[in-house]
């Protein structure tokens, strides 16, 4: 059952990228798989070794805005990240349900705005690869604020430049942290996607309403109302 939201009291949703409107399964591969390949040959080191390296690296920074920093990690494991995504980028996806969701909410008369942690050279691979710009009205890498969506100053900086109203907005992404930071922050509603990774299990959400299709969305959103209706 699709989550039993009041489309009438939204006006403005935020969408999270990776794993949310396109598929994570190519970031998963890139820094599973890519990365550690690269640092087992520049290092000369069994492949399982740069993957133990690689995985102690992540879980150090996690949830703060090196963990996303692809200047970061070029620097602290010595590979070009920012060239290694290029090479790869034809590799990016739309989630098959993505254009219909967006092209849906367009019609209705509500705003789309992008809200990633993606780094901005992540970013524009993937859009020049996906065209997804074409189908949102703002596009946000929480790298131009200088915090990344788990920390409450990232909401604060957004609402003042977009001028969104929580009680009024809808939250979509695939990480319950993030959401959890969404929702501490006043956002009214959020929803969680439980097949981010196409290559992976679906997961599940302890605290939120989750689907694995946007297009079970499509009926229940009525046109935003307006004064001459």
């Amino acid at each position: 059952m699709p989550p039993d939201f009041d489309w009438n009291n939204i006006d403005t949703v935020l969408l999270d990228m990776d794993g949310t409107l396109l598929d994570l399964a190519f970031d998963s591969q890139f820094w599973l798989q890519d990365v550690p390949l690269a640092l087992s040959q520049q290092r000369a080191i069994p492949l399982e070794n740069a993957r133990q390296i690689i995985h102690d690296e992540y879980l150090a920074v996690q949830h703060t805005m090196n963990w996303y920093c692809f200047d970061y990690w070029s620097e602290r494991l010595d590979l070009d990240i920012y060239q290694m995504t290029t090479n790869i980028g034809k590799n990016a996806r739309l989630r098959d349900d993505t254009v219909p969701f967006l092209t849906h909410l367009r019609q209705s008369g509500r705003q789309t705005i992008l809200l990633t942690n993606a780094h901005p050279h992540s970013l524009s691979v993937k859009i020049e690869h996906t065209g997804l710009d074409q189908h949102l009205d703002l596009l946000l890498s929480t790298h131009t604020f200088g915090y990344p969506k788990e920390d409450q100053r990232l909401w604060s900086a957004v609402q003042e430049q977009t001028g969104f109203n929580p009680e009024r907005t809808l939250f979509v992404d695939d990480g319950e942290p993030i959401l959890n930071a969404a929702k501490t922050f006043g956002i009214r509603y959020c929803l969680g996607i439980e097949n981010p990774d196409s290559t992976m299990a679906d997961k599940s959400f302890q605290g939120y309403p989750s689907i694995n299709d946007f297009r079970s969305l499509l009926p229940s959103i009525d046109p935003v109302a307006g004064p001459d209706r």
